[in-house]
């Protein structure tokens, strides 16, 4: 290897050295123009350069904040046993530190809604030396429903001893969970804290802090269908009106925001529903008319700590000697696939905000929110299409048009055989003591041309040579290329594949019951023209599988199109004889 060489590093190694996974380095590489540039390798697996690499993981903070604890947004405490609770007497220990690709949801969630805090509301650190300058409390964080803590920790990890964590948690168990995290983060940071335990809507013991707060985080209870809304009814917290008994979570925001002083910012999750639900329409007006509420943020499904959840964050700031603002931010990110994609960096919400893209995020004036229903859900006023011209989609038509056209023509056309064919078979065990081929283990690096058996019921295929040769194999079977045709190989074990039963968790055949399944016994040169054969019929499925998903997507964006008055409903199609389109059954009965 040469020097050059020695100092170029692959995605891969990135990743090792990151903590993170090999996803997280392409999303990198999208999302951050001045992510190193690829030196070498292949577009399949691309190169870059290690002292590149390394300055810019240390630039940007993403190698630090996956190694280090307290100054950090990953560190995380938790309780070693629980039962010392019951006796007075809680221990606790630091748990090994985690990458992004360790992180629970509730865990992503917090770094991500404790990003959204302004830098404002911590002090900057005050170096000066006069020690007749006395003290001054820190700024208080609060989180009326603060469970083990998640939240207050990452704020923790972002603010550091500059600010004053302050918890209420109704389960006695979390509360004291919640207690000893913020312990041992208060002997190794100094952080002050603390942890309350009750209902926080009944029994607020969090009454100081009413309107002197510097922000407020929360996550509020999802389960709850109701709350005691008649118990409730003179409470001085209903700044935007008193929530229906089936609106806890506007009775949560309110919650908050009644504990926000002037200029502080609350950070709340909510559920879709109370987006729009009909019941609480008077409070979102109230919220959007006082210019309390500042952004609407739709995450990814499975962000939080409830499973499988959808959720949207509110962004509440409480106005004091200001113009009362006259848009509110709706950021739609609930098309990303991943969501550690989701920014947790304040600078990275702002340039969100700033860059205005019709498919994430629009300012949208708060006289359009206020009509009938006042639905705060970004999704309806963020595009997510990008509006195409008429000619644009004639365009893509005829390409479609004529790439059916093509391969319509390129199917084959097979003849029967001359004689009965009669296979005689050989086992795979047989094939590999007499060196054919060779089966090794799942962590043995494929070469192209072999054989991979995958996980989870996949079929059977042929390596490329290409990054995509890892993704779930169970076996790696070496192909003696002057003894058998890989192509052939595969096509005719998928049967014996398929019908074998799978008895282990990977959901693949193990060697054993591998080398029980036997191919047809043929010459190299009868075995290259089944695997030719097989190879154009798999390469003409792959076709047409992409050819249908860009169809539909083509049809999803004119759909929209249509409905956005892009496109006029007059349309022509070409038609059988009897002027009408192929049916489902006709389809079917191909």
């Amino acid at each position: 290897m040469t020097s050059d060489q020695h100092d170029q590093m692959t995605a891969a190694e990135i990743a090792r050295l990151a903590g993170v996974g090999r996803a997280a380095v392409s999303n990198w590489r999208r999302r951050y123009p001045g992510f190193p540039q690829q030196l070498g390798g292949t577009p399949q697996r691309p190169t870059f350069s290690r002292k590149e690499v390394e300055a810019w993981l240390k630039e940007t903070g993403k190698s630090d904040q996956l190694a280090t604890a307290g100054s950090t947004e990953t560190g995380t405490q938790s309780i070693s046993d629980l039962s010392p609770f019951a006796s007075g007497g809680p221990s606790y220990t630091r748990e090994p530190e985690h990458g992004l690709a360790d992180l629970t949801p509730g865990q992503l969630l917090a770094r991500v809604m404790t990003s959204l805090l302004p830098q404002s509301t911590a002090p900057p650190p005050n170096h000066s030396d006069d020690t007749d300058v006395p003290d001054t409390d820190p700024p208080v964080v609060l989180d009326p429903a603060c469970a083990e803590a998640t939240l207050l920790m990452a704020v923790a990890d972002r603010f550091g001893s500059s600010v004053k964590l302050v918890g209420q948690e109704i389960d006695e168990l979390a509360a004291a969970k919640a207690k000893a995290a913020l312990h041992l983060r208060s002997d190794t940071q100094s952080v002050k804290y603390e942890i309350h335990s009750g209902d926080s809507l009944l029994d607020n013991q969090l009454g100081t802090y009413l309107g002197a707060s510097a922000a407020v985080i929360c996550e509020p209870p999802f389960d709850l269908l109701q709350w005691p809304a008649t118990k409730l009814a003179d409470d001085q917290r209903w700044t935007f009106g008193i929530p229906s008994p089936r609106d806890p979570e506007l009775a949560w925001v309110q919650h908050c925001y009644a504990h926000l002083r002037p200029h502080g910012v609350a950070v709340v999750a909510v559920s879709p529903r109370t987006c729009i639900q009909p019941s609480g329409q008077s409070i979102r007006t109230a919220l959007v008319r006082s210019g309390a509420l500042r952004s609407v943020i739709a995450l990814p499904t499975g962000m939080g700590s409830t499973p499988d959840s959808s959720l949207h964050i509110w962004v509440l700031r409480r106005p004091y000697g200001t113009p009362t603002p006259d848009t509110v931010d709706m950021i739609d990110l609930s098309g990303l696939s991943d969501p550690a994609d989701v920014p947790d960096g304040n600078a990275a919400w702002r340039d969100i905000v700033r860059g205005d893209s019709p498919a994430v995020s629009r300012a949208v004036p708060c006289q359009e929110l206020l009509d009938d229903d006042v639905s705060l859900l970004p999704s309806r006023y963020v595009s997510a299409h990008v509006e195409t011209s008429p000619d644009d989609f004639a365009r893509v038509t005829g390409r479609l048009r004529a790439l059916y056209t093509h391969i319509g023509q390129g199917l084959p056309n097979f003849t029967a055989p001359n004689t009965q064919v009669r296979h005689m078979y050989v086992s795979f065990a047989e094939l590999e003591r007499t060196g054919a081929l060779k089966i090794r283990s799942r962590e043995t690096t494929p070469s192209a041309g072999d054989l991979l058996m995958r996980t989870l019921g996949r079929p059977p295929v042929v390596a490329t040579g290409t990054a995509e040769d890892g993704i779930g194999v169970a076996q790696v079977v070496e192909i003696n290329a002057d003894r058998l045709d890989p192509h052939f190989v595969v096509a005719f074990l998928q049967a014996d594949a398929q019908a074998l039963p799978v008895a282990n968790t990977l959901g693949a055949l193990n060697r054993e019951d591998l080398r029980r399944c036997r191919i047809p016994r043929l010459p190299l040169a009868e075995q290259r023209r089944y695997g030719d054969a097989f190879r154009y019929l798999q390469q003409l499925q792959d076709t047409l599988t992409a050819l249908a998903k860009t169809s539909s997507h083509v049809i999803d964006q004119t759909l929209h199109a249509l409905t956005t008055g892009v496109l006029a409903p007059g349309f022509s199609a070409a038609r059988d004889t009897d002027g009408a389109i192929a049916t489902d059954n006709e389809t079917r009965e191909l």
